[in-house]
């Protein structure tokens, strides 16, 4: 129980670290359209670590557990990681078109390759899977639905928000890449 103690442990740092990073590193420039963001980013920078305390704080409040094996840490730090590892994956493959406000670039594409080619918002649903993770590992039902039922509804609004920008600035282009693929897992949502 130790090592997955340090491996969570870890996974949260890498988490904590890469968002912030995130945040301050990628956002939009000074020749970026910037008006289209509608606090989206303060949103989730509120839902998040809002939802991650309520998640904590439930986990003192009440056990429901989701199951008795210990295999569900390690499900949940596996997933950790993975949304980590491939929300990363995610930011790189879309490189300079990727910021942390919803804004569109001078010489902006819709992007259709990898992960794209089946979901529209992979970095959020990628997002979505690390507070599932955290969800598994805290072991408790309460904790899973607040940590990932209050992030879902943020990237709701903001893949709203998005979409309508990229309609905006797209068209009929984007409604169709839209009609081909789907939000957040494929082949189902």
């Amino acid at each position: 129980m130790k090592t997955l103690q340090i491996l969570f442990t870890i996974s949260m740092f890498a988490w904590f670290i890469t968002e912030i990073l995130y945040k301050n590193i990628l956002k939009s420039g000074e020749n970026d359209k910037k008006d289209k963001d509608r606090s989206t980013l303060n949103i989730l920078w509120m839902a998040i670590p809002g939802s991650i305390m309520s998640a904590v704080a439930a986990l003192y409040l009440t056990r429901i557990p989701i199951s008795d094996e210990v295999w569900i840490h390690y499900l949940g730090v596996a997933c950790i990681w993975i949304g980590i590892i491939l929300r990363f994956v995610i930011i790189r493959a879309l490189g300079k078109y990727f910021t942390v406000d919803v804004t569109i670039r001078e010489d902006h594409k819709i992007k259709r390759e990898g992960f794209y080619r089946y979901i529209r918002h992979p970095s959020y649903a990628f997002s979505l899977l690390t507070s599932l993770g955290l969800g598994l590992y805290l072991n408790n039902w309460l904790s899973l639905c607040l940590v990932f039922t209050v992030p879902f509804m943020a990237f709701l609004y903001r893949i709203k928000v998005e979409e309508k920008a990229l309609i905006e600035q797209f068209g009929e282009e984007y409604l169709e890449y839209r009609r081909k693929t789907k939000k957040l897992i494929p082949f189902v949502y």
